[in-house]
């Protein structure tokens, strides 16, 4: 209940506070290239329930069904403002919607899309399913830099499946067991931490 109360007034306040940044990002984003402002794409949430996370596009208009569902070094479906949104995580903001919808929350595991999430080991994913995905958690921080990882593999796919996945897991499951709110505000303070250095 505390943790829910914390992500609604971070979430409102965040919007509020945010709101001339988010109307700019939509707007470049509209001159820079056709299409929709919002991405939203089917992803796995809390007890396996499915719901359409909310990210500012960031490629070109209809090419995440062109090709991978993993993002890759410089993939040439990401537009130029894509790839200002991708590097400083601004593409996650409209996320801060989701946490007031109830569907995400501002700390926990990343949210993945079936696909994967059908590869869980059942051990792993009932934990990991048992909260609500969020915008950031310790394996965010840990793999900030995952494009570029996959990017010097042979096989990005697999090498997602096989090591960074696991990883990823194990992360979330420690998250899920040492849950509570002083905990989210570290990680979020962590995160901003990451991205103002980069």
């Amino acid at each position: 209940m505390l943790k829910r109360l914390f992500d609604l007034v971070v979430a409102a306040a965040g919007l509020l506070l945010l709101s001339p940044l988010l109307l700019g990002i939509a707007l470049w984003i509209k001159l820079d290239s056709p299409g929709p402002v919002f991405f939203r794409q089917q992803r796995v949430g809390r007890f396996g329930a499915l719901f359409r996370i909310h990210k500012f596009r960031s490629m070109s208009d209809g090419a995440p069904l062109a090709g991978s569902q993993l993002t890759v070094g410089a993939d040439p479906r990401i537009t130029r403002a894509g790839q200002v949104l991708r590097r400083t995580k601004l593409d996650e903001l409209p996320q801060l919607i989701d946490v007031l919808a109830g569907t995400m929350s501002l700390v926990g595991p990343r949210p993945e899309v079936p696909r994967y999430v059908a590869m869980y080991p059942a051990e792993l994913r009932d934990k990991v399913l048992s909260v609500r995905p969020g915008i950031t958690d310790p394996a965010s921080i840990e793999y900030h830099d995952e494009s570029t990882l996959l990017a010097r593999a042979a096989d990005p796919e697999r090498v997602y499946i096989e090591q960074i996945m696991p990883a990823k897991l194990r992360f979330a499951a420690r998250y899920v067991e040492q849950m509570s709110v002083p905990n989210d505000v570290r990680l979020i303070l962590a995160t901003l931490r990451r991205l103002w250095a980069r």
